[in-house]
């Protein structure tokens, strides 16, 4: 049987147009946020979200115990250059991590006061968008990941992250690491990293470290598909806002105040 070159192309080429229509029109739902939640084994959707209280969190001065159980579980290197420093959990005064909400009225209780920022695993991700090796990207729960492996150093997502939630390694951060904890991955010099969700710990079904390690219970972790959890009851009763709402990004990190 002959075909023509226009036949062939004809038979071809329309399998593959439908396979670029698929991709991008799954590139647009994960832009504009409309990713559904990933399934339980019970059928409950998941969407893992975090709610801060920053008046609890501001009872025991100085408590840094949720950060040091960050960096202790995940192997964040301790360094005190500032142009050089890694984090994935830190403090920020209230005006710089919220500066659409502050002004000469904010209440006496947060102005100047240190608030907890890390990755806000947003809805609408622009450090994903960037990425050129998809070294980042978001899990249908929510989750912004982060493969180490793929990251090429381009730091493309640390200028587009709005936020500051991405460090640089700038050298080997192992010299730097005070006690190794030998069940979870270190990095090398040249990778971006950043906070996680703890999703090691999720799937182990243990909380994330930095929730677990709060004394004053100031941060409250749960899944936002869940209408019964307690992060949906917190702000169903609790007025909370979120860092930038502005830029469209969606955070799933939430502040009663």
């Amino acid at each position: 049987m002959k075909i023509s070159r226009k036949g062939f192309l004809r038979l071809t080429g329309l399998p593959l147009l439908a396979v670029v229509a698929k991709r991008a029109i799954g590139a647009l739902m994960v832009e504009e946020g409309g990713q559904a939640p990933t399934q339980t084994a019970s059928g409950v959707a998941t969407r893992w979200a975090m709610v801060v209280d920053p008046s609890k969190c501001l009872k025991k001065e100085g408590c840094t115990d949720c950060i040091g159980a960050c960096h202790k579980a995940h192997n964040v290197p301790m360094i005190h250059d500032a142009l050089h420093e890694v984090k994935w959990i830190w403090t920020e005064p209230f005006e710089n991590a919220f500066p659409s909400q502050e002004s000469a009225y904010t209440e006496a209780a947060l102005k100047d006061k240190p608030v907890l920022v890390f990755c806000n695993h947003c809805d609408n991700p622009p450090c994903v968008r960037v990425c050129p090796t998809q070294a980042t990207w978001k899990r249908k729960d929510g989750i912004v990941m982060m493969d180490w492996h793929r990251c090429i150093g381009c730091r493309y997502c640390v200028a587009a992250c709005p936020y500051g939630s991405r460090s640089f390694n700038w050298f080997d951060p192992r010299p730097y690491i005070p006690a190794l904890t030998a069940d979870f991955p270190t990095r090398t010099k040249g990778v971006v990293e950043k906070c996680t969700f703890c999703e090691e710990r999720l799937a182990k079904g243990q909380p994330p470290a930095c929730v677990e390690a709060c004394p004053e219970k100031a941060l409250v972790f749960g899944n936002l598909a869940d209408s019964q959890s307690e992060v949906r009851q917190l702000l169903q009763s609790r007025y909370t806002i979120r860092r930038k709402p502005e830029l469209g990004t969606a955070p799933d990190v939430f502040y009663i105040v």
